[in-house]
């Protein structure tokens, strides 16, 4: 990748305000290319890039998930680990509207709403985690404690 400036988005703000060490991770954005195509042009494992993604229950309550790039979310035992009938994934547009974030470069930092924030409990137990800086072809390598600190999210096993 050619030496680009570095993005500055409200994830980074928000990492920045909260002294967070992180490093800076660009790499080549393939459209539909998921978490594969950036765990492969950072040479990690795919298990420590970890997915944000943008969902919604039967009200239209929109909630962050937080997931290994290897793995899918079960939505149906999502919801009944947080009390809801359904959850499924928001459009591009409506999961834009509340991250303020394109889709591809969403960021669970930094969001134009609080969200309540649901993270894999395995992504805890890594010691370094991949994650998206709010800019697609960015991500930021972090302790998964940052997660804890910084967006108190509730660890689930019901994910998977």
């Amino acid at each position: 990748m050619k030496e680009a400036k570095l993005p500055v988005t409200p994830a980074i703000r928000m990492l920045r305000e909260h002294k967070v060490e992180f490093s800076d991770h660009p790499y080549d954005y393939e459209e539909r290319g998921g978490t594969a195509v950036s765990a492969r042009e950072l040479g990690v494992d795919e298990h420590a890039v970890i997915k944000t993604l943008i969902m919604e229950d039967e009200h239209k309550h929109p909630l962050v998930v937080l997931m290994h790039g290897d793995h899918e979310v079960s939505t149906k035992n999502l919801a009944r680990h947080i009390g809801v009938k359904t959850i499924a994934p928001c459009t591009p547009e409506v999961a834009n509207k509340h991250s303020g974030y394109m889709v591809g470069g969403t960021s669970p930092f930094g969001t134009r709403k609080r969200m309540p924030v649901y993270v894999q409990r395995t992504i805890l137990e890594l010691p370094k985690i991949y994650i998206n800086g709010g800019h697609r072809g960015y991500l930021v390598g972090i302790a998964p404690q940052v997660l804890i600190d910084v967006l108190k999210p509730e660890a689930v096993d019901a994910m998977a």
